[in-house]
């Protein structure tokens, strides 16, 4: 009979920053470059060469430090990690150890299945990226590794959490939220498919009761969300079958293969003390007082929580919506720009979220990109609140809008959209329709409610749509139970 496991996730996420430059020399990080063409004797781990710390990597790193709830460390050292690979050109990674900037944060996550809970961060240091290797793209060098250098010196932060993730889907949640306020406070662009953002996991099971953790195994380098969730299920199961079948779970580094959706093994996993971590001669201690932490907390923005609980209590948006709109900033920032043209936050947030956000996705741009404005939306949502138009030629109105840039008063009278309020035309309408329809109308006075929705069909079928549907409502039922 299977014994019944417990799941346990600790993630380390590698977040590039955004700076203009490396994070011990004065090279451009601009991705997609040709390779090795951003580099210097620095980067390039060349004798002699001597690296300086970039000050805006600092400030970063204190911003993502008080977003999550971590200590400012006053005091934190620059450490080298030696290891020797190709694409890490000076045999050694400069990173922190034993004294890293920040320390004992905390996210909270709400997931389904776990409700709210709390996720523990150990630790966020700083450290620099190695380079890329580069394996056989074409027939002609099928067999053939290169090294690009162009990464190599990138500023980093590590942000390592607890081992306090009992699923996937918290730990999706975690990484998540976690995305969301790095992008949020622009330390980071949160570009996954470009290894902005990235992450290992380190994932173990243990009988349920049992105080002991196992032993886990690293997942390396994982770049979707959804590849990550994957990666996470198939591993527990893979334990699990190992476990209870006889076998020994080997603590090491997997791959995760998103053709099959399985893990394979790419090395055994390395312990701190095979890095043999020493304080980097070359950088003398970062300190951090005060007044510089006060001043960073002075630049942070609001966050996604704060953003969220605002649009709920002051917009008196439902928590669905709250969440929705306050996950991306640009997004928010576009929904809160056309609030007050309106005076509406839910008819602005159903447009935002609705047809937007589909036109968004149908284009594949940001909101930054969308040819309808703020204001030209709230141009558009005026005419329905004054009922200039209905809310089905709204949408008419709206697709014209998208295509041409045009504002929503223009095409309206352009096309002769205006929606038709006048009371004695609607009647005639109706009238004429009534008399078309004896049988319906018969079967309708005999209790047969559901032909209201005919009758309102052939109403709006006569006014071409713009009949107001209100008063069409009002008038037809007052007319056919008369």
């Amino acid at each position: 009979m299977s014994t019944t496991y417990e799941t346990v996730i600790g993630l380390e996420v590698h977040a590039q920053l955004t700076t203009d430059t490396k994070i011990f020399c004065g090279c451009s990080k601009t991705f997609g470059q040709e390779a090795n063409t951003q580099t210097c004797p620095v980067c390039l781990g060349l004798p002699g060469a001597l690296p300086v710390l970039n000050g805006k990597a600092v400030e970063f790193a204190i911003k993502a430090g008080l977003a999550t709830n971590c200590a400012i460390a006053p005091r934190s050292i620059f450490a080298r990690k030696n290891y020797f690979y190709p694409d890490l050109p000076k045999g050694y990674q400069i990173s922190q150890f034993e004294l890293p900037v920040c320390e004992h944060g905390w996210l909270d996550i709400n997931t389904e299945e776990s409700g709210e809970k709390r996720i523990g961060i150990t630790r966020i240091h700083m450290e620099e990226d190695a380079g890329k290797l580069i394996h056989g793209e074409t027939s002609e060098n099928a067999r053939t590794s290169f090294v690009d250098l162009n990464r190599a010196c990138t500023p980093l932060l590590e942000i390592v959490s607890e081992p306090d993730m009992r699923s996937a889907d918290e730990a999706i949640a975690y990484l998540k939220k976690l995305h969301q306020i790095v992008v949020y406070l622009g330390v980071c662009d949160g570009n996954l498919e470009e290894g902005s953002f990235r992450c290992d996991a380190n994932v173990s099971i243990r009988p349920v009761g049992q105080e002991e953790l196992g032993t886990r195994s690293e997942l390396k380098n994982i770049n979707s969300f959804r590849f990550i969730k994957q990666a996470i299920e198939y591993e527990v199961e893979r334990q699990a079958d190992l476990l209870d079948n006889g076998g020994k779970v080997v603590q090491e580094t997997r791959l995760f293969d998103s053709q099959t959706g399985m893990t394979r093994s790419m090395r055994g996993k390395e312990e701190a003390h095979d890095y043999r971590y020493f304080p980097d001669p070359d950088l003398v201690p970062l300190v951090i007082d005060e007044a510089w932490i006060e001043r960073v907390r002075g630049t942070l923005p609001e966050l996604p929580d704060a953003k969220r609980a605002r649009f709920e209590t002051d917009l008196g948006l439902s928590a669905y919506d709250a969440e929705i709109l306050a996950a991306d900033q640009a997004l928010a920032a576009y929904f809160e720009a056309c609030v007050p043209l309106t005076g509406d936050a839910k008819l602005c947030a159903n447009w935002v979220m609705g047809e937007i956000s589909r036109c968004l996705n149908d284009e594949n741009i940001a909101i930054d990109a969308a040819p309808v404005s703020a204001e030209l939306l709230a141009g558009l949502l005026k005419r329905i609140k004054d009922n200039t138009i209905s809310g089905k030629i709204a949408k008419t109105v709206f697709e014209k809008m998208w295509a041409s840039g045009k504002d929503a008063d223009s095409i309206i009278e352009a096309e002769g959209l205006k929606q038709v309020t006048d009371t004695s035309a609607i009647e005639a309408m109706i009238d004429e329709i009534i008399a078309a329809n004896p049988g319906q109308t018969a079967e309708f006075r005999a209790g047969k409610e559901k032909l209201m929705g005919f009758f309102v069909g052939q109403v709006m079928k006569a006014s071409q749509g713009k009949a107001n549907p209100g008063m069409v409502n009002q008038i037809l039922r007052k007319k056919l139970l008369g």
